[in-house]
């Protein structure tokens, strides 16, 4: 009875868009998705399923990303949009879009564990994507993947119960 009782109420809170967030890149605990009638905009911070690509299939081999509903198996990421069609991505030492130095966006070239991580070659963000940011420092983002199709947005993520270790 409570394992029925329990399942009931995951599944109430999946679909009334609540998600746990397990993840230092943002606050750990309860999210919600809030539906989003509009192009996403800089500063949104978003849930977003990243796309099924070589850079997400090694994401996932390295465990940067959780298992989850979105494609691929993945759980949607929270993030930042920093920088929407036509902006210019310059990627240095840190982010840098359309001139202006992104905060707490030191690119590092050697994950946690040492391995090898490769910057995004930087651009133009093109039509019908996003670039995306956390400021944690080992966050895996778009520094990395580069921008990701806008159409894998969710909604906008709204904090409910969390805490910032």
């Amino acid at each position: 009875m409570a394992a029925s009782v329990a399942i009931l109420a995951i599944g109430t809170a999946v679909a009334g868009g609540y998600r746990i967030n397990l993840t230092p890149s943002e606050p750990l605990g309860l999210w919600r998705i809030i539906p989003l009638h509009r192009p996403a905009a800089v500063d949104d911070l978003l849930f977003i399923c990243p796309p099924e690509t070589a850079a997400m299939r090694a994401a996932r081999a390295r465990g940067y990303l959780r298992s989850g509903s979105c494609p691929g198996g993945v759980a949607p990421l929270i993030k930042t949009v920093i920088a929407v069609v036509g902006q210019h991505v310059e990627i240095g030492a840190s982010v840098y879009v359309d001139g202006r130095e992104v905060s707490s966006s030191s690119v590092a070239l050697r994950d946690g564990k040492g391995r090898p991580l490769t910057p995004f070659p930087s651009g133009i963000v093109p039509p019908g994507y996003v670039f995306l940011h956390s400021s944690f420092p080992g966050s895996y983002d778009s520094r990395y993947f580069g921008p990701v199709p806008a159409s894998g947005i969710l909604g906008l993520a709204q904090e409910v119960l969390t805490y910032a270790p």
